[in-house]
C-alpha cells in the first residue's frame, strides 16, 4: 500500500519535512501549517484541472460552475452528452473541450479506471493519466497530489509554487520550470508536503 496523506497525517509529515530543510520550517513558523487541500478521485477533478491550465482559480472555478449547470452529475457519460457549441458558451475553450472529452472516453472504454489508481505507485499512476491527451504533468502531478493527496507528487509547472519558492528564498529572478524540479529533488519523499507549504505561504502573503 502507499501513504496518502489524511488530517491525521499530514501534521507528522510537515514535521519531518521541517526536520529535513530550514526554508519549510521558516515557511511553517511563519504561516503555520498548510491545510490538507483535498478533491474527489473522479472525473468532475480532471475536468476542474484542465479548466485550471494556465488561468486563475477564480476563472477556472467561474467556467466550472457553468459545466455543472449544463452537466450536475458530471460524470464522463453525461459530458459527452453536452454540445461544444454549449461547453464553448460556458467558457470552456475549444482545446480544453477536446481534453475533457478525451478523459471521458478514456474512462468509458475503460482504458483509464479512476478507482484503481490508488493501488499503484505514484510513477505509474502519472504515466497512465499522461497517456491521455491533454493531460500532461501539471495535470496529472495535481491530481495526484489534490485527489490520491502522495506525501512525494509533484505538480510540476506549478506558477504560484515556483513564485513561492522565488519569494521565500529572496530570489531576484524566478527559477524556470525545469531548474524548480531540480531543486526540489531536495524534498523528497515529501515534495507533495513541501508543495502545500509553499502554496500555503503564496496565498498567505496575498491575504495581508
Amino acid at each position: 500500500m502507499y501513504q496518502s496523506l489524511s488530517r491525521d497525517t499530514l501534521p507528522d509529515a510537515v514535521t519531518r519535512l521541517c526536520a529535513l530543510d530550514s526554508l519549510m520550517h521558516r515557511l511553517v513558523q511563519a504561516h503555520g501549517s498548510p491545510p490538507l487541500w483535498q478533491r474527489t478521485q473522479s472525473f468532475e477533478t480532471l475536468v476542474q484541472i484542465i479548466l485550471e491550465q494556465k488561468v486563475s482559480l477564480a476563472s477556472a472555478m467561474a467556467v466550472m460552475l457553468k459545466v455543472k449547470k449544463l452537466s450536475p452529475s458530471m460524470t464522463a457519460e453525461a459530458f459527452l452528452e453536452l454540445s461544444e457549441d454549449e461547453l464553448r458558451a460556458a467558457g470552456v475553450s475549444g482545446r480544453k473541450v477536446s481534453y475533457c472529452a478525451s478523459i471521458a472516453s478514456a474512462l468509458i472504454s475503460g482504458v483509464l479506471d479512476l478507482r484503481s489508481l490508488r493501488r499503484f505507485s505514484n510513477e505509474d499512476i502519472l504515466e497512465k493519466l499522461n497517456a491521455i491527451r491533454g493531460v500532461g504533468p501539471w495535470t496529472s502531478g495535481v491530481y495526484l497530489l489534490m485527489a490520491i493527496r502522495r506525501e512525494d507528487a509533484w505538480p510540476s509547472g506549478d506558477r504560484a509554487l515556483v513564485v513561492s519558492y522565488a519569494e521565500s528564498s529572496e530570489l531576484s529572478i524566478v527559477p524556470s520550470y525545469r531548474k524548480f524540479d531540480e531543486i526540489a529533488m531536495q524534498w523528497q519523499p515529501l515534495r507533495g508536503v513541501a508543495a502545500r507549504v509553499l502554496w500555503h505561504a503564496y496565498l498567505s502573503r496575498r491575504e495581508k
